[in-house]
């Protein structure tokens, strides 16, 4: 058998072993996902906050309680997350979110979020935006004005 065919074997068995391990822990890894959704949708509960401040930060620099911070995995530890300083009722505390939502949540208003812990799952009503002044009047012309008051401008 040449030399070549057999590093060829070695190493379609090497990435077959591979793709295995993966295929193993990927499994793994969505019924852990799964079941913590579960228990998202399970304790999740429509509250109205006070959105304060939004930031990324890490969760070392955040004032996150430290029980909550010792629960985070090792990989997200060093990774800015989305957090969100909010008053809920008289308490002001820090709130985690996810990314599309972070985005959508606006800052000194108040909001209605489904809430599961420190989580915002979900904004519940889309938060109400600034009116803009789209409608600034536009200066005219004397000739423009001129035209207006004799009636010649059709529009």
């Amino acid at each position: 058998m040449p030399q070549w065919l057999q590093i060829l074997l070695i190493v379609l068995l090497v990435v077959a072993f591979v793709l295995a391990v993966l295929y193993i822990v990927g499994r793994k890894l969505q019924k852990k996902a799964d079941s913590q959704q579960g228990l998202i949708d399970s304790s999740k509960q429509v509250v109205s906050i006070l959105v304060i401040d939004k930031k990324k930060m890490r969760i070392s620099e955040s004032n996150l309680p430290q029980m909550v911070q010792d629960q985070i995995p090792f990989y997200l530890k060093w990774r800015k997350m989305p957090l969100i300083k909010a008053k809920i009722g008289p308490q002001i505390t820090t709130l985690m979110a996810d990314e599309k939502i972070f985005k959508e949540i606006p800052v000194k208003r108040q909001v209605k979020v489904e809430l599961a812990g420190i989580y915002i799952v979900n904004i519940k009503g889309k938060p109400k935006q600034k009116k803009s002044n789209s409608k600034t009047p536009i200066k005219k012309s004397l000739w423009q004005k001129t035209k207006d008051k004799v009636g010649l401008n059709k529009k």
